[in-house]
C-alpha cells in the first residue's frame, strides 16, 4: 500500500494544520547506526512531497547535530512546515549522563541554543521532553509561556507526562500536542494521559509508534542482530528472552498484513491512527526512517483499514510484552502514575 495522499489535521485547539503522519528525525542523527547523510536528506524531500508537514526534533538527538542536520531543510521549506523540537534532557561530555533541567533559566539557554542551531526565529511546537519532578510544574510551563509571548514559540508540547499533569500545565497556558510513547507494545499512556487530552483537546504525537522498529518484525533475534551503536540493543524489549517472547507476539500483525498486501509496518501504523477513530481526537504518529523507501512505507499505513476482527486480534498484545519501554523508566509518565 502506497498511497501518499495525507488529510490534514490540527494540533490542539488553535494549533497548526499538519499532515496526519510526521516524521521522527532522531534516528537521522544518533541511536541507530550510522547513517547515509545524502540518503537522509533525501528521505526529508520525500516526506514532504508525500504530505508529511511534521517534522521532530531535539536538543538532546547528537547534542545538537540533528537540529543542525536540519537547519538547511529548514531554510529550503521554512513556509512549508511545521517545525518541533524538545529541551528537557541534558548531556554532558559524558556519554552516559542524562539530566533533567525544567528550571526557567535552563528553558530560556535551551531554546537559544535550538533557535541557533535550526537556523530559524522561531520553534512552531517547543515540547518539554520530560518533567523534573523537583521543579515545580507551574513554573516550568509558566517559563515556557513566556516563549510564546516573546514570539521565540508558536506552540507548546509536552513529552511523557501523566493526565493530572497534562490538567495542570493546561491551567497555565494551552497546549496543543502531547507526545508519549504508543504503539501495539506500548499502552501506558492510554490509563490517565490521553483521557485527559481528549478533555482537553490535546493532540496525541506517539512516538516509536513501531515499537523502536520492533513491530516492523525485522528483528527475529534482536540482540543479535544490533550492532553496538545502535541503542535498542541495550533495551529491555530487544535484548535475550524478551526478545524472543516478543518476536512471537508479531504472528498476528504478520498475518493481518498478508491479508491486507500490507507490510507490519502498515499494520502497526494503522492501529495507532485507528485509536484516533477511538478516542476522536487528533492523532499524528512520528515512525522515524532514514530511508525514502521505509518512509513511503509508512505514509501508506494512512490507506490501511482494519476491521473490526483484526483489532480485536491485536488488542491483547501490549499485556503480553515482556520487558519495559527503558532500562530506567523514572522519567517516563507510567513511573509516575
Amino acid at each position: 500500500m502506497t498511497d501518499s495522499k495525507l488529510p490534514l489535521v490540527r494540533l490542539g485547539s488553535d494549533g497548526p494544520l499538519v499532515g496526519i503522519q510526521g516524521l521522527g528525525c532522531m534516528g537521522m542523527s544518533e541511536f541507530y547506526g550510522k547513517t547515509d547523510e545524502a540518503a537522509a536528506r533525501d528521505t526529508l524531500e520525500a516526506a514532504l512531497e508525500a504530505g508529511v508537514t511534521l517534522f521532530d526534533t531535539a536538543d538532546i538527538y547528537g547534542r545538537g547535530a540533528n537540529e543542525e542536520f536540519l537547519a538547511p531543510f529548514v531554510a529550503a521549506h521554512r513556509d512549508e512546515i511545521t517545525l518541533a523540537t524538545k529541551f528537557a534532557v541534558e548531556r554532558t561530555d559524558d556519554p552516559h549522563y542524562r539530566g533533567l533541567r525544567n528550571d526557567p533559566a535552563y528553558i530560556k539557554q535551551a531554546v537559544e541554543a535550538s533557535l541557533r542551531r535550526l537556523g530559524t526565529d522561531v520553534i512552531d511546537l517547543y515540547y518539554m521532553h520530560r518533567r523534573d519532578p523537583q521543579v515545580p510544574f507551574a513554573e516550568s510551563v509558566g517559563a515556557m509561556a513566556e516563549l510564546v509571548r516573546e514570539g521565540k514559540v508558536k506552540h507548546l508540547g509536552l513529552s511523557e507526562v501523566t493526565g493530572a499533569e497534562l490538567h495542570e500545565a493546561y491551567a497555565v497556558h494551552p497546549i496543543a500536542a502531547l507526545q508519549s510513547e504508543w504503539s501495539i507494545f506500548s499502552r501506558d499512556v492510554e490509563i490517565s494521559a490521553v483521557p485527559a487530552a481528549v478533555e482537553r483537546n490535546v493532540s496525541l504525537v506517539p512516538y516509536s509508534p513501531l515499537g523502536r522498529g520492533f513491530l516492523t518484525g525485522a528483528f527475529a533475534d534482536a540482540g543479535k542482530d544490533l550492532g553496538p551503536d545502535d541503542f535498542r540493543a541495550y533495551q529491555p524489549r530487544f535484548t535475550g528472552e524478551n526478545a524472543k517472547t516478543n518476536a512471537a507476539l508479531l504472528e498476528p500483525v504478520r498475518r493481518i498484513a498478508q491479508a491486507h498486501g500490507a507490510t507490519p509496518a502498515q499494520v502497526a501504523l494503522s492501529w495507532v491512527h485507528h485509536r484516533a477513530r477511538t478516542y476522536d481526537i487528533a492523532v499524528v504518529p512520528i515512525p522515524g526512517t532514514r530511508k525514502r523507501s521505509r518512509l513511503m512505507e509508512n505514509v501508506g499505513a494512512v490507506a490501511l483499514t482494519l476491521t473490526d476482527a483484526e483489532l480485536a486480534e491485536l488488542e491483547p498484545i501490549a499485556g503480553k510484552v515482556a520487558g519495559d519501554r527503558y532500562p530506567d523508566m523514572s522519567s517516563t509518565s507510567a513511573a509516575r502514575e
